[in-house]
């Protein structure tokens, strides 16, 4: 055989289809998002959990233009009406001034959905800010930071809330603001934890060693990298400032003059001696949907987004 001949053969032998077929049918690597969207759409509760959530932001933002209820104040009947199905206003029963239950469910609801969103928005970047700086410098930095959140977390939640209200006045404003700055200790810690572990590892050397800049390493290479955590936070997050209105409206300490989750439970305790039950079930029952489906959708996050899983 020639020389020619073999290497013919070895052509042939390098392309043969048996090979070229089985490199065809190997499948392709996807990032950490795809895989995730791909095992969360395979958890049914957690997709209909998220359609729930859905359900109530539509429902907010309806409500802010006032396109699925009527002003909240507006007397559709008498004080204390049943709930009775001869119309959607009626199927809550109305409260002592006859104004309708179902509307000032809706209209709590936007209150909700708009406290959990802004106090996330506050939080979140605090959280991660200073998490990135205590994990990726270490040192004075990080003794400061950890004595910073340390401080905060050994005051009693609700307290530091109260105060931070009473020094801010009642309103949305001072909700948002006590919510979001009292909030992101959690999150803190684990972007802190992660960036401890983040910042030795090869890739984060390799930028370091072709001369990326502190800022480049931190939110350009190791932020990515942990931003899952992010976002499963975020769902613990607005769920918790969802409890935390409700529980501040109830004390009388958070929205004023609005129809909040809160302030329903709290005019409905002097109502349940007389038998008027619908305004304290409309109000818990919302809550209680929303807060269950951020539960189970965060759940599923953590287990969809965690690469150490599968």
């Amino acid at each position: 055989m020639t020389s020619g001949e073999a290497g013919g053969g070895m052509a042939v032998l390098a392309t043969s289809p048996v090979e070229s077929g089985v490199a065809k049918n190997e499948p392709k690597g996807r990032s950490l998002w795809a895989d995730a969207v791909r095992r969360f759409r395979k958890d049914r509760m957690a997709v209909a959990c998220l359609a729930v959530i859905a359900f109530y932001a539509v429902i907010a933002i309806l409500a802010r233009f006032e396109l699925i209820a009527s002003p909240w104040d507006t007397v559709i009947g008498g004080a204390y009406d049943p709930p009775s199905l001869q119309s959607l206003a009626h199927s809550f029963g109305t409260d002592i001034f006859g104004r309708s239950v179902f509307y000032k469910v809706i209209h709590g609801t936007r209150i909700a959905m708009s406290v959990g969103l802004v106090a996330s928005l506050i939080a979140i970047p605090i959280g991660v800010t200073l998490g990135a700086l205590a994990g990726y410098f270490g040192g004075w930095i990080d003794e400061a930071i950890v004595w910073f959140y340390t401080t905060l977390s050994s005051i009693p939640n609700i307290m530091l809330l109260i105060a931070i209200t009473f020094v801010m006045g009642k309103g949305m404003g001072a909700i948002y603001v006590a919510l979001g700055v009292t909030s992101w200790i959690g999150l803190c810690r684990v972007i802190r934890g992660e960036f401890i572990k983040h910042k030795s590892r090869d890739y984060v050397v390799a930028a370091s060693s072709l001369g990326a800049s502190h800022g480049s390493r931190i939110f350009k290479h190791i932020l990515p990298n942990v931003s899952h955590f992010v976002i499963i936070n975020l769902s613990m997050q607005f769920m918790g400032a969802i409890k935390a209105e409700v529980i501040l409206s109830f004390l009388g300490l958070g929205v004023q003059g609005q129809p909040s989750w809160g302030v329903m439970i709290d005019d409905a305790k002097l109502e349940l001696a007389r038998g008027v039950w619908w305004q304290l079930a409309g109000a818990t029952v919302a809550m209680f949907f929303v807060v269950l489906a951020f539960n189970i959708v965060g759940d599923a996050l953590r287990d969809a987004l965690d690469p150490k899983i599968k």
